[in-house]
């Protein structure tokens, strides 16, 4: 029992710092594009990646969480025969699908950027097709040795993956602006970057595959038929339920751009640069989930094999675990990002300020809907690794009708126009969230507390925030600008950290 405890916190700690290692790079090749490109080449840029997430989440993120789930189960009974047939099974049908996905974005990239009513996005769209076969090969063998509680080739190759992408997605945009390409054809050399990384990171991984030495095994392993079943029964609902961040990333800027262009009659140009803008936003929203997702990684083939022992104890003990790092972390990045928005964009981006300063409107609703989103991928994991898949198709169903309303009614209205997205995020991912606890509340007795897992968080990071906010200002008096921010980021830390080991 400890030392799955163990295994859980120790693989979650392995994909977090791997996550670290990779937002940061993920950092020095996005900020430089957005100063780069600006809101026009940015929105080209979102256009082709929302469309590429979609489907690569759709590819990519129930079947490795089944795969992961099949194996665990396996290896703890010790049936080494069955672990292969599962793996090889998988890698089979992800393949197929991966190449039916890449074979979509490059043949038909006209339709589906006329789909985000953004016609320029097209080239990015096309250059990008490849990588969701890359990402689809490259998340069984993840799966795999995920489900084996080995993280180390998780994390090297998205480190690989991460610094290819820098390399070489900067290197083909500046090149590109130096010959005076368009923005949409700067933003397909930059998302090139993306393609070339994940190639990068499916050859380290396959080396990781090819030095793994397997024992011999006597257990007779299953048939493909029902390996395969038993995947797409746990794998479909859980890729619905997981894909909802990228579904609803996707939505929201259809909806949007086709709002904002029929019903306030912007020009398509026009409804690009105020998306644009919004994007900017957008980039730091993602950060701080992106370190949620290795907790549920390593949460789901851990809570797995404690029930497949018959061990709910340990299963509840792990979830606690989740729920609780999940708050820890998402609450201050959260309310972070919203009070210090303005300071932060104008530090990142001082060779686009006027976009800056328009997307800090945005980054403030966003800060505070990030919590939500952290929060929605731990219950997510939770009720997945309790076998309640559909639970959170359900709840993103809803959150998503709640989405589609918002915007239409906030967006359409030409005093709040494109400001309304951020609202309607908001509202979308704190319903999914409320009726994730509600569900989980009534399957997981072991469950913590809502009161206690909640309440002394939400009170030190209000005293954080206040520390925050106070310090920028009495420290801008004194520092340049954009400079102060980082002093103020400090001391909000240190309040943070001091309050929440009291």
């Amino acid at each position: 029992m400890a030392q799955r405890r163990h295994n859980f916190i120790s693989g979650a700690a392995v994909l977090a710092l791997a996550v670290a290692v990779t937002k940061v790079l993920g950092a020095l090749y996005k900020i430089p594009l957005g100063n780069l490109l600006d809101k026009e080449g940015m929105a080209h840029f979102y256009a082709a990646y929302n469309i590429y997430n979609l489907l690569l989440v759709l590819s990519t993120a129930g079947l490795p969480l089944a795969l992961s789930r099949l194996v665990s189960r396996a290896a703890a009974q010790g049936r080494l025969n069955a672990q292969r047939r599962i793996f090889r099974t998988a890698l089979a049908l992800l393949a197929v699908i991966g190449a039916v996905c890449s074979a979509v974005m490059c043949l038909f990239p006209q339709v589906l950027s006329g789909l985000l009513h953004d016609s320029l996005a097209a080239p990015a769209i096309r250059v990008l097709g490849p990588a969701v076969l890359f990402v689809c090969l490259t998340s069984a063998i993840r799966g795999y040795t995920q489900g084996l509680g080995d993280m180390t080739p998780t994390a090297v190759s998205q480190m690989t993956e991460s610094a290819g992408k820098l390399v070489i997605g900067l290197a083909l945009c500046l090149v590109l602006l130096h010959r005076g390409a368009d923005s949409s054809l700067c933003a397909a050399g930059a998302i090139a970057g993306v393609t070339a990384g994940s190639l990068l990171s499916l050859t380290v991984l396959t080396v990781f595959l090819l030095r793994r030495r397997d024992r011999a095994a006597v257990d007779v392993p299953p048939a493909r038929s029902a390996v395969l079943r038993e995947l797409l029964t746990a794998g479909i609902p859980i890729t619905l339920g997981a894909a909802g961040m990228s579904l609803i990333t996707l939505l929201d800027q259809a909806l949007v751009m086709s709002t904002l262009q029929n019903t306030l009659g912007y020009t398509e140009a026009a409804a690009t640069a105020l998306y644009g803008e919004y994007t900017f936003g957008m980039t730091l929203f993602a950060l701080p989930p992106s370190f949620i997702y290795p907790v549920t990684v390593s949460l789901v083939p851990d809570i797995s094999a404690a029930l497949a022992r018959g061990d709910r104890p340990a299963a509840g003990r792990s979830a606690a675990a989740a729920l609780k790092l999940t708050t820890l972390i998402a609450l201050p990045t959260g309310a972070g990002l919203s009070v210090l928005a303005g300071p932060i964009l104008r530090l990142l981006y001082p060779a686009v300020p006027d976009t800056a300063a328009a997307a800090a409107y945005h980054l403030t609703i966003l800060g505070i809907a990030c919590i939500f989103v952290c929060l929605m991928v731990a219950t997510n994991g939770v009720l997945q690794a309790y076998g309640k898949e559909y639970i959170p198709v359900v709840t993103l169903l809803c959150g998503g009708i709640l989405k589609i309303i918002t915007n239409y009614l906030m967006v359409g209205d030409p005093a709040t126009n494109v400001r309304g997205a951020p609202v309607s995020t908001l509202y979308c991912y704190g319903l999914i969230v409320v009726l994730n606890l509600i569900a989980i509340a009534r399957c997981v007795p072991e469950r913590p507390s809502y009161l206690r897992l909640f309440a002394r968080p939400v009170l030190i990071t209000a005293v954080m925030a206040l520390a925050a906010r106070s310090s920028y200002g009495l420290l801008a008096r004194s520092l340049p600008e954009r400079w102060a921010v980082l002093p103020a980021i400090a001391v909000a830390v240190v309040v943070y950290l001091s309050l929440i080991h009291i």
